[in-house]
């Protein structure tokens, strides 16, 4: 296992950043890093107690840390919580948008509720941050928008057409507004994380755990720190040239 506290190095100092569904999981994991490294984050989730939790946890590892409990598949309260950052923290360099939900089962039997609400959650979320994000971005002259999208909106998985379909748009999307957004120095990339160790993923259960370790070349299920390395690799200086790309961290799952 690698050493957690041995991560990617990145001076984010003085930058802004903002990550939806921070109260958990890899949002979580993300926020913290990105804390740890300089930057001022503003965490967005529904449960303001686990987004207290979060801030908590940048706050005492030297970071700042603001909380914005938002239902971030509402149009007004996503501009609304986007409008409250720059006011509050006066720019906005670093949008990562995570916040997701699964409701899994097969096709026949999928709800209008099922498809509806893991779109909105997951894809829908994605254009109101981003399109918000973007008039302050672009004002700037400056910025980075950083999607999560997933191995599932790459290859497809058995019940889950929601999902990979909201995860599938989420690339789409990213590539489409790398091209409209380059010309204002503002770089929109997207990462396809594989099976990472959660709480989601722990309910599962060890022996569907061990069965995903077997499809995976590199013999282990990720963790949530190594997706937030890639996120900071891509808020650095160091990406300022990628723009458009989507990067797969899955252990060579879809290789």
């Amino acid at each position: 296992m690698a050493d957690v506290n041995r991560r990617i190095q990145v001076d984010l100092s003085g930058q802004v950043a903002l990550v939806t569904g921070a109260s958990r999981g890899i949002g979580k994991a993300i926020a913290i890093a990105l804390g740890k490294s300089g930057a001022v984050v503003a965490c967005l989730a529904r449960n303001e107690e686990k987004l207290k939790e979060t801030a908590a946890e940048i706050t005492a590892a030297g970071g700042k840390a603001s909380i914005h409990a938002c239902d971030v598949t509402n149009s007004e309260a996503a501009q609304a919580a986007v409008d409250a950052v720059v006011e509050q923290h006066g720019r906005l360099d670093v949008v990562v948008n995570n916040a997701g939900i699964t409701k899994d089962t097969l096709l026949p039997i999928m709800s209008d509720d099922d498809w509806d609400q893991v779109i909105a959650a997951n894809l829908r979320s994605v254009f109101l941050f981003s399109r918000a994000a973007a008039k302050v971005m672009m004002r700037q002259r400056s910025g980075r928008i950083i999607n999560m999208s997933s191995v599932s909106g790459l290859v497809g998985n058995p019940g889950q057409s929601n999902y990979s379909a909201s995860k599938a748009g989420i690339i789409g999307f990213t590539q489409t507004v790398a091209r409209e957004l380059a010309k204002r120095k503002i770089t929109v990339n997207a990462i396809c994380p594989g099976f990472i160790a959660t709480d989601m993923a722990e309910a599962l259960g060890p022996a569907i755990i061990d069965e995903v370790k077997k499809r995976i070349p590199i013999q282990r299920i990720g963790e949530a720190h190594e997706i937030a390395d890639a996120v900071l690799y891509l808020a650095s200086d160091s990406a300022s040239y990628i723009t458009g790309q989507v990067i797969t961290v899955d252990g060579g799952m879809t290789a």
